[in-house]
């Protein structure tokens, strides 16, 4: 096997090296276990090489190490200089826990009991596989953080005595997303967005910040589907708003999630409602023949039970720490829409969930929801991108089959890939999407019904008209730029003068199209 470790590369896996240089850490890993067994791994947004160079920089997929940093040339080694530098990559750990030889693993912790980094693959492998080394539990030493917070950010601690490790993983054996650490996020979090919010609706009257919200629900209910290629009558789009303002209120279970899809089916049921009973994909079918033509394969409905009650956990382990509303909001979420449990109504309870996080962990209050499928809806094709950056990658590592009702059958062994992965560019595209919220959204609806509300006050003070007729007159102002259209004006405002129309436009203007 040393020839993995001593050859120069300058791409992989399509990626261009900044320079030539020797594969490290999780990159020599993953070449090595891809080589030896043909399983496929997704690449980590960011790997690392050493170059006989003495510049140690980083480009947007590399970290570049000085040819002291080279580990040794053993795949222990690597996972070493992998943990020290790069963060934690828990399913590339776990397919190299399942390549060696437990005994490595044993031989490392014997020979150097009080390493940090022995503790930490002896208490990862112990947590991945979930099995007990044949090691007796440490009685000495300080505790060390398994995920170190400079790179990714860290869940509740808990402490292991047995490996004197404090566990700090923002998750469970069952379901672990990990959030790397990026300037971009630092800025989302230090910018107390809650905070902004709060200070902007405590300017404006209450009644108004109610009307604004209720408003909301609406149009974010309509995005919702919208976003599903969906336009549904408003009696079915104003039943799932109702949905969305309850958010929070009831404990995320599998039971809630069922009547969740209930509710946003609506009449017309399907055949199998509640989890999947059969294997499930996105995408579409070949013209000629029918086969399957996959964007994302869903997880396996035999694995859905474990996937959904360890994505429950963490939400629940998540809830009692301090860790940040909007990434437990893409933790949770994200991953349900990967898991893809429902035969429909997965989308939109995926962004559901987004809500039901925001309000149960109080990021927002005075009855304001995130219109948080609007301002996806404004960024749909970033929405697009960001899913399939997770579902693509993992197309290949899918092995299956055409069913006989040219649907997919599942051959291999997929869970994993559904517990272990990163949501970095998913919170980023979350965070941009609160922001937008926060900064633009709800502030132009609340400033949209001020607005309203002022030329509904001039026009019945000038015009007696029944209140259906004063909005229809309000919105059809809005759709030509302030001018009321001939043909409005012969068809549903006889009644009114040409004067009466030239002040109420005169008005709309001033109002709505001044620049202030």
């Amino acid at each position: 096997m040393s020839n993995f470790f001593s050859h120069k590369k300058t791409i992989f896996h399509g990626r261009e090296l900044p320079e030539e240089g020797f594969l490290v850490g999780y990159s020599l890993i993953i070449d090595v276990i891809e080589k030896e067994t043909n399983i496929s791994l997704p690449l980590p947004e960011q790997m690392a090489i050493v170059t006989e160079k003495h510049q140690r920089y980083n480009s947007k997929n590399w970290q570049v190490f000085t040819i002291r940093h080279k580990p040794d040339e053993n795949l222990i080694s690597n996972l070493v200089f992998a943990l020290k530098y790069e963060g934690i990559e828990l399913l590339i750990i776990k397919k190299l826990f399942q390549f060696i030889d437990e005994r490595l693993v044993i031989q490392m912790i014997e020979k150097e009991p009080t390493s940090q980094y022995s503790r930490k693959i002896w208490f990862l492998y112990e947590w991945l596989m979930d099995i007990k080394l044949n090691i007796p539990d440490l009685k000495t030493g300080t505790y060390v953080e398994i995920v170190n917070s400079k790179y990714q950010y860290a869940g509740p601690t808990i402490n292991s005595t047995r490996h004197r490790i404090k566990n700090n993983l923002p998750g469970v054996p069952a379901y672990c997303p990990m959030i790397r650490k990026t300037e971009k996020l630092e800025v989302f979090l230090n910018a107390n967005l809650s905070q902004q919010i709060e200070i902007g609706l405590s300017k404006h009257d209450k009644e108004l910040v109610r009307r604004t919200a209720a408003f909301l629900l609406l149009k974010d209910s309509k995005a919702s589907f919208a976003i599903e290629g969906e336009y549904p009558p408003n009696l079915r789009a104003r039943n799932w708003g109702k949905i969305i303002g309850q958010a929070g209120k009831i404990k995320l279970s599998i039971n809630e999630i069922e009547r969740l899809q209930d509710v946003v089916i609506g009449s017309k049921k399907l055949k199998t409602m509640g989890l999947r009973k059969d294997e499930g994909f996105i995408g579409e079918h070949d013209r000629d023949t029918f086969s399957p033509m996959p964007d994302h394969i869903s997880a396996k409905s035999s694995d859905l039970l474990f996937l959904l009650n360890g994505l429950i956990s963490v939400n629940n382990l998540l809830n009692k720490d301090n860790y940040d509303s909007v990434l437990i909001a893409t933790t949770i979420a994200f991953g349900f829409v990967f898991i893809h449990p429902l035969s429909d109504g997965n989308g939109r309870i995926h962004r559901y969930l987004i809500h039901h996080i925001l309000a149960e962990t109080g990021y927002i209050k005075r009855d304001m929801i995130f219109p948080v499928s609007t301002a996806i809806l404004e960024r749909i094709s970033d929405y697009r991108d960001v899913l399939e950056s997770y579902s693509q990658p993992r197309l290949d590592l899918i092995q299956w089959e055409e069913t006989i009702n040219h649907s997919v059958r599942i051959l291999n062994d997929t869970i994993d890939l559904y517990r272990y992965f990163d949501l970095t560019r998913h919170a980023e595209f979350l965070y941009e999407c609160v922001e937008e919220t926060i900064k633009t959204i709800i502030p132009e609806e609340l400033d949209y019904i001020r607005k309203y509300d002022l030329m509904n006050h001039f026009i019945n003070n000038l015009v007696s008209l029944e209140d259906n007729k004063v909005d229809l007159l309000i919105k059809f102002l809005g759709q030509n730029s302030g001018k009321l259209l001939k043909k409005r004006r012969l068809n549903e405002f006889q009644e009114l003068s040409s004067e009466e129309i030239e002040a109420i436009e005169r008005y709309y203007l001033e109002v709505f199209l001044s620049s202030e």
